[in-house]
């Protein structure tokens, strides 16, 4: 039995899984458009590789990675590209980014796939085939699972972690995917453990759970090879999040500044393993994904989605009551309101949250902070959220670097017990927000200054270059006026005042460089 540890601080607010968790999985008609945002995660925006008029199958690449944190997109179905158009993605500000508007063609046509035996092919190759299938992490910040496979020369990964705790109120699309498919899941953790080196694989599980923890243990137990083992954890917000989990199976404390394949380990969700397995083993890259429905709703549940699928049109599937007046992406913690429900569904969907006034009754005027101390005993990551509250609502944002604020995972634990309903983790990720802008503004600058340097050395070069070839020029006269005596030297004199002048006149013409 392996003994496990707990984690500072965490709450526990009432889980609502059970709205969700009871029916089967339900697969989403194909809309007739599908709407696929070239950003999908924090990082660079993917390059289309289609225009308008294209024709597109389904698992076709239609973007490329913009950059190391960007993620291969592909067509959600068989279809014509209406073209690269810009539209509202999901995002707190109602963003507007560049999307591949896709007309299905009702056919729904695969592209060539190509399964691969994962063992008998380089790691590198295979870290290729996960960055090329558009693999990501399905837990929430939607990170190229390839990056996180490539460890320092001084990092060994010991310990694979499967992350299956789904912490989150709501939310249950990982317990239904674990009930039905642990085998491939299990598949996935196994090459990804393949990939990173490990020698174990641990599958951390909340135990309000008991369905997925006996179906993955049934997985488990069918297995051969690297050994797996299953643990079911004691259910506590947010036991989901890596370094909590982390702590919780190894008693491992990962501090600031470090990652946990630093001290042997590496942690990915269980769709992410899911879609590792799906890729590799059945040549289908990242086109959909379970997406839980559920809150004010008449039909809730877990629905598999292609990615692109309006947002309003999933909701519906769900029937929405008729007070439902806020739909949330993600849970009631770290979740975020909707503005428009003409956002599609991208990778990091996993929950659209139909909310109203009683389910989610209005929490009253802000009052000042009392300095309690609860925040800072509910914060799992130990830190001081009152402290980082003045210093991020004054906008001394440098001080509340100190108080490590990017350290902050925006689990909203101090909002949720902060007796003067003050927003904390809105305050958190305005002074983040506020931060990175300053950071992109100062480096727009560096770089315009040093273009400017590089211009001045340039010209100041090209103005000595300038002066010595005048220089030997005279130098060069001068000779020849030496060895001419004084009958040519008055003719020599002028030959040079002229060809000095008709330089001039050459730089002087328009065009001239």
């Amino acid at each position: 039995m392996r003994q496990l540890f707990g984690f500072t601080g965490g709450v526990k607010p009432a889980s609502h899984k059970i709205e969700s968790n009871q029916g089967p999985v339900r697969v989403a008609p194909l809309p007739a458009v599908l709407t696929v945002p070239l950003r999908q995660n924090a990082g660079l925006a993917s390059r289309p590789l289609v225009q308008a008029g294209d024709k597109v199958l389904k698992g076709q690449l239609i973007a490329g990675p913009g950059g190391s944190i960007s993620v291969a997109i592909h067509a959600p179905t068989s279809g014509t590209v209406r073209g690269v158009e810009t539209h509202s993605i999901p995002h707190p500000s109602g963003l507007l980014a560049p999307c591949v508007v896709i007309e299905a063609d009702g056919e729904d046509r695969w592209i060539e796939r190509t399964p691969v035996d994962p063992y008998a092919l380089p790691v590198d190759e295979l870290r290729t085939r996960l960055r090329d299938a558009g693999v990501v992490g399905l837990g929430g910040a939607a990170f190229p699972s390839f990056v996180k496979t490539q460890h320092g020369p001084t990092q060994r990964i010991d310990t694979l972690i499967l992350n299956g705790a789904e912490c989150e109120p709501f939310i249950t699309c990982d317990d239904l995917l674990m009930r039905t498919q642990a085998g491939q899941i299990l598949e996935g953790a196994a090459i990804l453990a393949h990939i990173a080196g490990a020698q174990r694989i641990v599958v951390g599980i909340e135990d309000n759970k008991p369905e997925a923890v006996a179906a993955m243990s049934e997985a488990a137990a069918r297995r051969t090879g690297l050994p797996v083992e299953v643990i079911a954890v004691p259910t506590r917000y947010p036991a989901g999040g890596e370094k909590q989990l982390i702590r919780v199976l190894t008693g491992i404390e990962v501090p600031f500044g470090k990652l946990p394949p630093d001290f042997g380990v590496q942690c990915f969700n269980v769709a992410t393993a899911y879609a590792a397995a799906r890729a590799l083993l059945h040549g289908e890259p990242m086109i959909s994904r379970l997406v839980t429905v559920t809150g004010n709703v008449a039909r809730p549940g877990n629905f598999e989605v292609r990615i692109g699928t309006p947002i309003a049109d999933l909701l519906q599937l769900a029937e929405p009551k008729a007070d439902t007046d806020r739909n949330l992406m993600g849970g009631p913690m770290m979740g975020f309101a909707l503005p428009t429900l003409d956002a599609p569904v991208i990778k990091a969907t996993n929950c659209i949250l139909a909310g109203s006034k009683a389910l989610f009754p209005p929490p009253g005027p802000e009052m000042p902070c009392i300095r309690c101390g609860a925040c800072a005993r509910a914060c799992p990551m130990d830190l001081q959220p009152f402290e980082m509250y003045w210093f991020s609502r004054a906008r001394i944002l440098g001080k509340a670097q100190e108080y490590h604020l990017f350290d902050c995972i925006e689990c909203g634990c101090c909002t949720y017990v902060c007796p003067s309903r003050i927003p904390l983790v809105d305050y958190f990720r305005f002074a983040k927000s506020e931060i990175r802008a300053r950071e992109k503004e100062k480096e727009a600058a560096d770089a315009a200054r040093q273009r400017y340097e590089f211009r001045l050395e340039r010209e100041e070069r090209e103005k000595q270059e300038k002066a010595a070839k005048l220089a030997a020029k005279a130098a060069e006269t001068k000779a020849k006026l030496a060895q001419g005596g004084d009958a040519d030297e008055k003719k020599a004199l002028i030959a040079a005042a002229m060809a000095r002048t008709q330089e001039q006149k050459a730089e002087e013409k328009p065009g001239a460089e």
